[in-house]
């Protein structure tokens, strides 16, 4: 089975809910000029492990970008 084909198999797998994500991403792999760079992906995986800061509105946002 070709990778191409796990692609479409795994993607038909996929609730219909989830499917912005995949959309996104995929998007994202065909342009692939703006490959994030390592500060970047420092960031994700910070996200990823739980860490980070997250805001309810944009003003908090602002106000900690100012500070």
């Amino acid at each position: 089975m070709s990778e191409r084909e796990k692609a479409i198999q795994l993607l038909n797998a996929v609730p219909d809910y989830k499917l912005g994500y995949v959309i996104a991403y995929l998007q994202g792999a065909v342009i692939g000029e703006n490959e994030p760079n390592a500060k970047t992906l420092a960031a994700m995986q910070e996200l990823e492990n739980g860490n980070g800061e997250c805001f309810d509105t944009l003003d908090e946002l602002w106000n900690s970008l100012e500070e």
